[in-house]
């Protein structure tokens, strides 16, 4: 794994349960700071598939049947999570999808940070989607017909990041 202390992580869900309620992960992707792709796999989730919400996942189920089960994934992604600062967009679904809580002080969720939504020209309580403040800095992401790709959408958040990084980190580190 890359020496990045940097890390995006962006990770797709799928339905599980009566009519695909519970979110379970399907793909995690994760890229270092400079955008290079660090984890890429599909996981098969601990239950059976109910709603593969391809719409918005990308994911059908032939992705999943020779994919990685989901205990083995969990393994080698906090492995890799361990001591990195991650950035995420509404970063803590994808924790939870992993069952794992990360340090905050090593935690960097674009979709709350007031500086990046002041910069967009957004109310600064405003929880905007990636596509929106994307489309605002104009970085390119869920350009993709099929879906989201996480891999993208993991290089959106640290393009987003980047943009509000010296900033942030001073305001971080004066607190």
């Amino acid at each position: 794994v890359s020496g990045s202390l940097y890390l995006a992580m962006d990770c797709e869900m799928v339905g599980t349960g009566p009519k695909g309620r519970n979110s379970e992960l399907a793909r995690c992707s994760i890229v270092s700071y400079d955008g290079d792709v660090v984890y890429d796999r599909y996981i098969k989730p601990t239950n059976e598939v109910t709603d593969y919400r391809t719409r918005w996942s990308g994911i059908s189920w032939h992705q999943l049947v020779k994919a990685m089960p989901f205990q083995h994934a969990r393994k080698e992604i906090l492995k890799i999570l361990a001591g990195k600062v991650v950035i995420g967009h509404a970063v803590h679904n994808d924790f939870k999808s992993l069952s794992y809580s990360h340090p905050a002080v090593l935690t960097r969720d674009t979709s709350r940070i007031p500086l990046l939504n002041q910069k967009a020209g957004f109310p600064e309580k405003d929880v905007a989607s990636l596509k929106r403040l994307t489309k605002e800095f104009r970085l390119c992401s869920q350009t993709g017909k099929k879906g989201h790709s996480s891999v993208e959408d993991a290089k959106a958040t640290m393009e987003l990041y980047k943009v509000v990084e010296v900033e942030w980190e001073r305001t971080l580190a004066s607190k």
